[in-house]
């Protein structure tokens, strides 16, 4: 009985940002901040 085996090694690293992607990233994430306030005062209103 013979039994192969291959193995392989993976290295996944982390994408660097670029200055637009990153500015975009803040932008995006303003707005889901004040999406997530609006939310929260419309729910202490009720």
């Amino acid at each position: 009985m013979t039994l192969n085996l291959l193995f392989f090694t993976i290295t996944i690293k982390p994408k660097k940002m670029t200055v637009e992607e990153a500015l975009h990233q803040e932008f995006i994430n303003k707005i889901h901040e004040e999406n997530v306030n609006k939310v929260l005062e419309y729910r202490v209103m009720l």
